[in-house]
Parts: C-alpha cells; structure tokens; sequence
C-alpha cells in the first residue's frame, strides 16, 4: 500500500516520547537526503506496530511503502518484497539490465533464471532509491519475523546502505520467535513497558472510575504492555469492575490476548507446551506440586522456563 501520509501530525505516543523523538529525526534526515532504518523490537502487544504507524503519520509528503509478515507465506521465496516494491515496479527500468531482469525474475514480473542473491539485494537497493529521487521514500515492514528470508536478506542489505538516499526503512519484529529477524548492523530500538504513569493514564481511559484496588490488579497484570492495559479490562464483568466481585486469581482474557498467548505458546519447544498444560491444569497454586507432575511425565527440570518468554 503506498500513497501520500496525512500532513497533519498528530501527538507523540503516550509513554513513547523519546522513540517518537527518534523517528522524527530518522524521517527528517531522509527528507535531507541522509538516509536510515531502525529495527523495532519487542514482546507482543508492547506498541511495535504502533510505533510503526506514527512513522506513517509523520512522514508528510513522503511515499509509504508497506508490507506484514504473515507466518502462513514466511516459506515463500520473495513474497515480502512483491508486497512492498509492487507499487514501485514502474521503476525496474531505471536499474541496470542484469539487476532489472534478477528482481523481475525473483517478483514473477519476468521468467526466472538462477537466483542471484547479490543482484537481487542490489537490485532492491536500486529500485527503492529510484523511487526515492521523485520523493522521499519510508519502507516500514511490520511482523518482520515472519518475512521469507530472501526478502529478508535483500531488505537488510539495503537497509545497510542508505546514507546518501531519501529513504528510511523501518522493521518491527517481534522477539522470542521461531523465526528470529536478523539484522545485523543495523540500529535496533527495544520496547519495554510503559512507566506507572503512562500506564494509569491508558488504563483510565478504557476503564474509568474503577476503584483502587481494580485498577492497581490491573496495572500490575498488564505489566506495561500497551494492549493488556487495552484488552485486560474487556475480559471482567461490570460487577467486577466496579469492585463489587471479587477479581479471580487468574484473570480472564478477551479473545485478542488468548490469541497473543495462544500463537506465542505454539512457537515454544514441544516439552515446553506439555508443562504449560500441567501447569494450566493445576488448581492448587503449588509450584512443586506442578514441578513433580511435570518429572512423571519425564519432561526435564527446566521444562517450564521457556514459559517465562511468553507476553
């Protein structure tokens, strides 16, 4: 998806002043002909996609290219670069004959001969700043976990080496995956949870008036992550709300976090699912009682720790 961003630029992300500071001055630089990337990184729900979106909003008059990882095409050879260089394609012509035909090879735009993956990364490069020369260019690619490696690899090579271009290419990339996004020599900015204040401030406004005691066991649940505060308060009844039920041990999730939970535990190690489920099982609230379930069934002692990663 490409096009024109909205002129009008909107508030900093709560909580995320400074990462926000620091895509104002990546998309500054490029619109001066100094161009970067960034490499967002972070647990599920932490505010990558949100991040990414702000650098969509602020970048004025500049071309967006977009594309998402999708877990279902991360097998598929060259599937994130056709979503994001579709709407540049026009451009091809400006590249030198070898590397034009390598990437139309690659894209299905031409017959495919072997793969050459410096052509085609150089290539990448090429197009991008072709397009860049009409108008300062933003490449933002979400979910980059679950992009196919060759895209991958070319996109980082490109990445590498935008100095002297109007261009900044932005990554987001969820941690503790399979399909870890390497990136190598590129700057990297990890998202944490939000500060007390930041917190409260969101948590206010999906679930205002609820009494102290609420909105702290939600706070503390949440743990700064933008979309449990989002989600969190979704998943209690009005009663419990308003403090007049008491809230359950384990608090219930709205269908978009069971989601989360549910994708991250099907990325863990097979032994590490099966102590998850002992541990779902258990009633008791006794971690020996699960420690010991866990070794008859002969999972080792460290079965449970990979756990610990999910949001």
């Amino acid at each position: 998806m490409t096009g024109p961003t909205p002129q009008l630029a909107g508030p900093r992300l709560l909580g995320r002043e400074a990462e926000c500071a620091a895509i104002d001055r990546l998309l500054d630089d490029a619109r001066a002909g100094s161009g970067g990337a960034l490499v967002v990184r972070g647990e599920a729900g932490i505010g990558k996609s949100a991040l990414l979106g702000y650098a969509r909003q602020h970048a004025g008059p500049m071309l967006v290219l977009s594309a998402v990882g999708v877990e279902a095409e991360s097998d598929l050879a060259f599937a994130g670069l056709h979503e994001l260089l579709r709407p540049v394609f026009g451009c091809l012509g400006a590249l030198p004959e070898t590397q034009s035909q390598a990437l139309a090879g690659a894209l299905g735009l031409a017959p495919s001969a072997q793969a050459d993956r410096l052509l085609i990364s150089a290539a990448v490069l090429g197009l991008l700043a072709a397009a860049a020369e009409d108008r300062p260019t933003l490449c933002v690619v979400d979910d980059a976990q679950w992009v196919d490696r060759p895209s991958a690899d070319a996109l980082v090579f490109a990445a590498r080496r935008l100095r002297a271009e109007h261009l900044v290419i932005l990554f987001g990339a969820r941690e503790s995956e399979v399909g870890r996004f390497e990136a190598a020599g590129l700057p990297e900015l990890t998202l944490t949870g939000l500060d007390e204040q930041s917190a409260a401030a969101i948590l206010g406004d999906q679930a205002r008036q609820v009494p102290p005691s609420v909105r702290d066991r939600l706070l503390t649940e949440a743990a700064g992550n933008p979309l449990a505060l989002l989600e969190l308060p979704g998943g209690l009844s009005q009663e419990q709300l308003q403090g007049l039920v008491l809230l359950p041990d384990a608090m219930p999730l709205t269908p978009r976090l069971e989601g989360v939970f549910r994708q991250r535990a099907g990325q863990l190690p097979l032994e590490a699912q099966t102590g998850l489920l002992i541990a779902a099982a258990d009633n008791t609230g006794d971690a020996p009682t699960v420690l010991r379930a866990a070794a008859a069934l002969g999972l080792p002692a460290g079965a449970l720790d990979a756990g610990r990663t999910l949001p």
